[in-house]
């Protein structure tokens, strides 16, 4: 919904949309009727379908069929082992490349991707602290999810500060959903060779005053990893992801959180709640009974 980017031209995920065009969303549906012969009626499957009570999905488009005797909920399969969960695994473990004890910090850390970011990491063994923009949400992180330490960054004067007192040795790991001021401080805080993936800019999607701006010579001379990333890019981890992720949920060690609308008449509402803060874990809309 841009009005001008360079990244539009990109890849078909970040293609440019005009009033009247359908949107593309990650979601599980109930095939009515299909030329596929793998596909048949009643089927149950994930994959990029639209905002919408129906839809008509192209030949070559991303769809899978779900086995229904999985034990999980339906909506597990748009969050926890559906795109958010593959990128919180896949981001984390590929592009970070994390060692046990390290120190990770996660921004966002109460969204649908940063909640599992930081419980994959304490599962790794490493010291994992969160930022979130609600005491009720810092209060989950360490009772609920077993960080080690959190803070709501809408108390901090100053973030460099507030990371430095929260990482008194430093940081390795950044897992970055916000972009502008809390990267800038991250990178102050950074280790050398400290690596940051880059899943989103949350702070600066719908503000063009928000833009990061980390200490270049920072990045030099620690050498610090800037990267960002895709969930496309991981599909090569896919099989890993899931066998691991439906691991830990069935052993209990792994928690993962829904915040769920009902109605298509909720999806604007909801999607705008995103970039307000005013979701907890993975947003999820039902268009449809199971």
């Amino acid at each position: 919904m841009k009005s001008q980017s360079s990244s539009q031209g990109t890849i078909s995920f970040a293609t440019a949309i005009s009033p009247g065009d359908s949107i593309d969303n990650y979601g599980v549906g109930r095939v009515l009727f299909s030329h596929r012969p793998d596909f048949k009626k009643g089927d149950l499957v994930a994959g990029l379908l639209t905002w919408g009570e129906y839809s008509i999905v192209k030949e070559g488009s991303l769809l899978n069929k779900l086995d229904p005797n999985t034990g999980f909920p339906l909506s597990y399969h748009v969050g926890v082992l559906g795109f958010s969960g593959l990128t919180a695994y896949g981001g984390f473990f590929e592009v970070c490349k994390p060692k046990p004890g390290e120190k990770v910090f996660v921004s966002a850390a109460s969204g649908s991707i940063g909640h599992l970011v930081g419980q994959y990491a304490k599962l790794l063994g490493c010291y994992v602290v969160g930022s979130a923009g609600s005491q009720e949400k810092v209060n989950f992180l360490k009772e609920r999810l077993g960080f080690d330490d959190a803070f709501n960054y809408k108390q901090e004067t100053d973030l460099k500060s507030a990371l430095k007192r929260c990482f008194p040795q430093g940081i390795d790991v950044y897992f970055d959903n916000v972009g502008g001021r809390m990267l800038e401080a991250a990178v102050a805080n950074m280790n050398s060779f400290g690596r940051v993936a880059v899943c989103g800019v949350i702070s600066e999607y719908t503000n063009a005053t928000t833009r990061a701006a980390p200490e270049m010579l920072d990045i030099v001379y620690k050498r610090i990893t800037i990267k960002g990333f895709l969930a496309s890019d991981l599909m090569n981890v896919y099989a890993e992801f899931l066998s691991k992720t439906v691991e830990y949920l069935k052993g209990g060690k792994l928690k993962t959180i829904e915040d769920i609308s009902r109605g298509v008449e909720s999806i604007p509402s909801a999607f705008i709640g995103l970039f307000n803060g005013e979701n907890m874990g993975k947003k999820i809309v039902k268009v449809a009974d199971e």
